[in-house]
């Protein structure tokens, strides 16, 4: 069991903006997902994501590691910023934008 948790919070870690949710940003399953990866696209930096539908160990132990109980869940910079509904308040205001591009900051994007 703490081995799912352990795996959530490398994943967290090593992700410089993460979102947790229902399908894939191309293919999202719920409106929710959709919205709040339509939302980090937006912002053109690159994000990555877990599809919580192909790991039901995911699924079950998201909602205790950061004791939010739904999803999407979106991290930025290791912390969790929220679900759907803070995403895109945070998207509207020019926030998300600094966010993501103060957690992006010296990451090599030229590969």
């Amino acid at each position: 069991m703490d081995d799912v948790l352990q795996r959530i919070d490398q994943q967290v870690k090593n992700n410089p903006v993460l979102i947790y949710m229902k399908g894939t940003p191309q293919m999202p399953q719920c409106g929710f997902s959709m919205r709040a990866s339509q939302a980090l696209a937006a912002t053109g930096v690159p994000f990555a994501y877990v599809n919580v539908l192909e790991d039901m160990e995911i699924f079950q132990n998201l909602p205790r590691y950061a004791d939010w109980p739904t999803f999407p869940q979106i991290y930025i910079a290791g912390e969790l910023v929220g679900g759907c509904d803070i995403t895109l308040e945070l998207y509207q205001s020019g926030e998300l934008q600094k966010l993501v591009d103060t957690a992006t900051a010296g990451q090599d994007t030229a590969g």
